[in-house]
């Protein structure tokens, strides 16, 4: 992963600016990284991921979202009913959008854009296949919402944002928010809380 430490990513400065702007988040936002098979290191548990990262996340921005397609990568039952919480809550703190709001002309558009963005994916939607489906199938569907901020940590929706135009996703429009922006802005936050 490449971190660019010289320019300000536009679209890190305009949900900074303004929290309140709508942020669909990819699964890897909600799955406690997990390294102990490829180096000897313990696994991050859930408890400690969601006290250092889900919990101000989801305080600091209050119009998180996910796609469907997204929300069925949950599997892990306390991941899944920690958002299941956050969208319960009151105000609600995760939005989890669905297919079923298309009306017949998106869903025609949406299936548009997924085989544009498919292509350049592992994702195949003539047999829904699991790789790639959460990112191909919220970029789909935010794109005929024309909801305009994507966070991922993974270099294929960043690709496929940042390289619209040379891929001809359709997605000319979008933003990318990476995690370690939302991860740096956390940590000097709370810092500068703890120092007042």
């Amino acid at each position: 992963m490449k971190v660019d430490t010289q320019t300000v990513n536009p679209a890190f400065q305009s949900i900074i600016q303004n929290p309140g702007q709508k942020v669909f988040l990819d699964a890897n936002f909600f799955i406690p990284p997990d390294r102990s098979k490829v180096a000897r290191v313990k696994a991050f548990s859930f408890a400690d991921f969601k006290e250092c990262w889900l919990i101000p996340l989801l305080n600091e921005f209050p119009s998180l979202a996910i796609h469907e397609s997204v929300y069925d990568e949950l599997v892990d039952e306390r991941v899944r009913n920690y958002a299941d919480e956050q969208k319960g809550s009151n105000p609600p703190k995760l939005e989890v959008h669905y297919d079923s709001e298309l009306n017949s002309r998106e869903d025609v558009l949406r299936n548009t854009y997924m085989n544009k963005i498919a292509v350049h994916s592992l994702y195949n939607p003539a047999i829904d296949n699991a790789k790639d489906r959460g990112e191909v199938r919220s970029l789909s569907f935010m794109a005929v919402k024309q909801f305009l901020f994507f966070a991922a940590n993974d270099s294929l929706p960043v690709r496929l944002i940042k390289d619209a135009a040379k891929l001809n996703t359709g997605l000319d429009n979008m933003q990318i928010v990476q995690m370690y922006e939302l991860i740096y802005y956390l940590y000097k936050k709370s810092n500068a809380i703890k120092k007042h």
